[in-house]
């Protein structure tokens, strides 16, 4: 694999093959981090890697659901926790759940026949009381938008953990070749 999207045959399937890659920049900041490193909230921010993969799912599943007309519901600190990691969240079952959800996008996406379907504006103050509903190639560009701004917040977070950068965090997870421009990250200490 490379860096970029691969080339996309439409409009579903470019929306698709981008959130596709930003989800992969994002679960790539987590590549190499323990389970402690997973946790660690190092800037002055209250995000951790492992809370941003698991907000990320979350609010990907919700958008996913309200196109399929099941609306999320819930309380100011069930979102809140959609952020912390809990003793039981692992990278392991983090990982596993943003793929689940992944698959469950793809799915839902396929079911639509016209991506102009309408999907009813949710009755939350953040959301503009002027619109009824969006369409769901809307709440596909906003997954890209909303997984793409939270992977830049996952690679501050990393680096503030241990220097990694995303391209050197891609190189060690595919095993990319050294370059005289680009070395694999590679755990401090092992080199």
């Amino acid at each position: 694999m490379d860096a970029n999207a691969r080339p996309v045959a439409d409009e579903r399937d470019g929306l698709l093959t981008f959130l596709a890659q930003q989800r992969r920049v994002l679960k790539i900041a987590a590549h190499g981090l323990t389970e402690e490193q997973l946790r660690l909230v190092p800037s002055a921010s209250a995000l951790s890697v492992g809370g941003l993969l698991k907000h990320v799912a979350h609010t990907e599943r919700g958008w996913t659901d309200r196109i399929g007309s099941k609306p999320r519901t819930g309380s100011v600190e069930e979102y809140g926790a959609e952020f912390r990691m809990t003793p039981d969240d692992s990278l392991e079952s983090l990982l596993a759940a943003y793929d689940r959800v992944a698959a469950h996008t793809e799915e839902v996406v396929a079911g639509v026949a016209d991506l102009g379907q309408a999907v009813p504006v949710p009755d939350e103050p953040w959301f503009s009381k002027d619109v009824e509903a969006w369409s769901v190639r809307w709440i596909l560009l906003h997954l890209i938008e909303e997984t793409a701004r939270h992977a830049g917040h996952a690679d501050i977070v990393r680096e503030s953990i241990d220097g990694a950068t995303g391209y050197e965090l891609l190189a060690a997870a595919e095993g990319w070749e050294p370059t005289p421009w680009l070395k694999p990250w590679e755990p401090v200490g092992s080199a």
